[in-house]
């Protein structure tokens, strides 16, 4: 039986030399990865209690979402900065080179509404962490975070301590 690193591309040198690019559009472009990768994240969930699942943009929007529907689980996407209609609440965080922004509708999240974050990648875990002190202005705890990717060389776990953290996948490496 396959597993789901066996659908992840691996490619050498990709944006530059001595980067390996992990690639999850073949995971999702084949129905049997996809469904494994979903049922794998979706297991690591299991026993937890829990209200709301929040996917970052917009690769964590591919797995959070039907992990939310198998769930009965609302949904609330954590967009960039200026993508939602409505009143927002938003966090700042550090690029490699500035600064970007991401954003919630302010009306999707009650206070003590217990979160799960879903991504599709931990790297140096910025934007994760920019979500979980999101959640926390409006007094909604991150209670775990699910990716399906970890490139454990950049450590984004330390970005995250102190938070349950689960991956399908780790490389060593960047």
């Amino acid at each position: 039986m396959k597993k789901v690193e066996d659908y992840v591309t691996s490619i050498p040198d990709f944006p530059e030399p001595g980067i390996i690019f992990r690639d999850i559009t073949s995971v999702v472009g084949d129905a049997d990865g996809l469904k494994l990768a979903i049922d794998e994240m979706q297991s690591k969930l299991e026993d937890l209690e829990f209200d709301a699942i929040a996917g970052l943009e917009s690769r964590g929007f591919i797995f959070g979402m039907p992990i939310a529907y198998n769930l009965g689980k609302p949904f609330i996407p954590v967009r960039k900065k200026g993508k939602l209609p409505r009143e927002t609440v938003s966090q700042e965080y550090s690029l490699e080179y500035g600064t970007a922004e991401i954003e919630i509708h302010k009306e999707d999240v009650k206070a003590g509404t217990r979160i799960v974050l879903i991504d599709d990648l931990i790297a140096t875990g910025g934007t994760l962490n920019a979500a979980v002190k999101l959640f926390d202005k409006l007094d909604a705890p991150v209670v775990k975070v699910v990716c399906l990717l970890e490139l454990k060389g950049l450590n984004g776990r330390a970005a995250l301590e102190g938070l349950d953290v689960a991956t399908v996948i780790a490389y060593d490496g960047i």
